[in-house]
């Protein structure tokens, strides 16, 4: 599954695109992925997610180590 949060799980979403003329065709919502290496001092090495930017909040707020924590125990390889 390539679009996908490692941390919070996010994937696309649907919907539709509305012209002005209100006809209706399907979309794709993609959510707001990047690519980001994480240096992870308990282990001395570099991690690299893919993590939304509302995951980087996550990791800012409750730390690296508690998040890569939680990853493993949901049985996620990093």
């Amino acid at each position: 599954m390539a679009r996908v949060c490692q941390v919070t799980g996010k994937k696309p979403l649907t919907g539709n695109s509305v012209s002005h003329s209100n006809i209706k065709t399907k979309r794709r919502f993609l959510p707001n992925l990047q690519t980001k290496r994480f240096f992870f001092a308990e282990e001395d090495r570099w991690v690299s997610l893919k993590v939304s930017t509302d995951a980087l909040r996550t990791i800012n707020k409750n730390g690296l180590a508690t998040v890569i924590k939680e990853l493993r125990a949901k049985g996620e390889k990093i």
